[in-house]
């Protein structure tokens, strides 16, 4: 167990760690320094595997489900705007 597992284990005062983030936005956080790092083959990678938890996953119909879309969307217009930067609007 991780030291970071033991704190939250802590914090929480049970036997549960608790979690303030959904997976899918750590990925996403992931993606982001991946792009920061220009390692875009790692983020491209990382991208495959949001869309596959976002395709598999039922939602609720509580608009998490369309935010994540839209941040999926967001990102694959990051890393193409990264690989092609001499096509940027004018």
């Amino acid at each position: 167990m991780s030291e970071s597992d033991e704190s939250a284990r802590e914090a929480s005062g049970s036997g549960a760690p608790r979690y303030s983030r959904r997976l899918s936005d750590k990925i996403l956080i992931a993606f982001h320094h991946a792009c920061d790092q220009a390692d875009f083959e790692v983020a491209e990678q990382l991208l495959h595997i949001l869309e596959t938890m976002l395709t598999r996953r039922p939602y609720t119909p509580d608009g998490n489900r369309r935010r994540s879309i839209e941040s999926l969307v967001a990102a694959h217009e990051r890393l193409w705007h990264l690989r092609h930067p001499d096509t940027g609007e004018e």
